[in-house]
């Protein structure tokens, strides 16, 4: 897996049931995450973008780290 679609396969897989919420799962979201973050700052277009409650709900619970 490469690039964002490993990161949305593995939050997608984690959501679902198919694969356990563990560090990988959290990784991937905090990337997902600080991603979203710099699009909002670029543009105003994506001020309304927000993640889905249960995913919300595993953000919260990302442990701090730093995404580069």
């Amino acid at each position: 897996m490469t690039g964002m679609d490993g990161h949305f396969r593995i939050l997608g897989r984690s959501l679902s049931g198919e694969r356990p919420v563990d560090e990988r799962t959290h990784a991937s979201v905090a990337v997902l995450n600080e991603r979203l973050e710099r699009l909002k700052k670029h543009s105003g277009l994506f001020a309304g973008i927000e993640f889905s409650p249960d995913v919300e709900v595993l953000r919260q619970h990302v442990p701090a780290m730093t995404v580069s």
